[in-house]
């Protein structure tokens, strides 16, 4: 059994939510994952054109470019992000070391 010394009392509950910092970097990183499947989405929308004569070829493949650079864009914005977080992080445990 262990002692009663390294027990929290009955009344203190750890807390349930995360830090700011690490909170924003899982949304980020759960975003860029979710990004590929955006992509899929959008880059499949010409697939229903077909059945409509309507939409000439030359939009729909202006419409897959502009996809393909929105894509190029959103996970260069992404990857920016991640960065920036990466170096704060770094850069507060750097300070909150102890001097030798």
């Amino acid at each position: 059994m262990s002692s009663g010394e390294d027990r929290q009392p009955s009344g203190v509950r750890p807390s349930v939510f995360l830090e700011r910092q690490s909170y924003r970097r899982r949304r980020l990183s759960d975003a860029a994952r979710l990004l590929p499947f955006l992509g899929a989405a959008l880059l499949a929308i010409p697939l229903l054109w077909k059945d409509n004569p309507g939409v000439p070829l030359s939009s729909a493949i202006f419409y897959i470019f502009a996809c393909w650079v929105g894509l190029i864009v959103a996970s260069l914005v992404f990857g920016f992000a991640a960065r920036r977080m990466t170096t704060q992080d770094e850069s507060e445990s750097e300070t909150d070391q102890w001097p030798r």
